[in-house]
């Protein structure tokens, strides 16, 4: 079997049981993606959707958030960590979304890297889910699945990026990349996966899936 092949399969059966792609962060705007990516660096989803609920109330634009003082933004989003250095990218993003980009989120993952705080990680996530093209986010639950699926022998995000580019099918990258976020959380965990209950469980490459089983 191919990589390509493989990578097939893991599509398939895990849109057989995920078949609702959806981002885990919550937003309703395209900039509160970029800004809600940013603040999940080194922090969970859930508590930065309870964090951008008042976030997101008190400044409702790509303006407001330019505008505001660096020091309130950090009181909000203090409970995601690093949040001094968050909350100036928050800040300094939305100032270059203006200046730059006339407000336009960006459509490419060149541009959108330019703005602070955005890396590979949240462009690609900007790019499947606000502009509806091929992406592949590399999060943790990405970078371990597919190492243990044995589609990529790398574990740097830019490094397993480039490996998955070469084998998922453009048209379900990202959707597949939601996926494994919820397939990481109920089946294939960082401890204790339940290689028992896995879809994909004849796929894996992990060193200890039959004592795992």
């Amino acid at each position: 079997m191919t990589l390509k092949q493989k990578a097939l399969l893991v599509c398939d059966r895990l849109e057989e049981r995920y078949p609702d792609a959806v981002c885990s962060l919550k937003y309703s705007q395209p900039h509160e993606l970029m800004i809600a990516g940013r603040l999940s660096a080194q922090c969970t989803d859930e508590r930065v959707n309870i964090v951008t609920k008042e976030l997101f109330a008190k400044y409702t634009s790509i303006e407001d958030f330019a505008s505001a003082e660096v020091s309130d933004i950090e009181e909000i989003i203090r409970p995601c960590g690093l949040f001094k250095t968050k909350a100036a990218s928050v800040v300094g993003m939305c100032r270059a979304l203006l200046e730059r980009f006339g407000g336009r989120i960006p459509d490419t993952v060149e541009e959108l890297t330019t703005l602070p705080g955005i890396g590979r990680k949240t462009a690609n996530l900007i790019m499947g889910d606000v502009h509806h093209k091929p992406a592949v986010v590399t999060d943790t639950h990405c970078i371990r699945i597919t190492g243990r699926l044995g589609l990529t022998k790398n574990t740097e995000p830019a490094k397993v990026e480039a490996d998955l580019w070469k084998i998922l099918p453009p048209e379900r990258s990202s959707d597949l990349c939601h996926r494994l976020v919820l397939f990481g959380r109920e089946i294939c965990r960082a401890r204790s996966p339940l290689c028992g209950e896995c879809p994909l469980a004849d796929l894996c490459k992990g060193p200890d899936v039959k004592k795992r089983k």
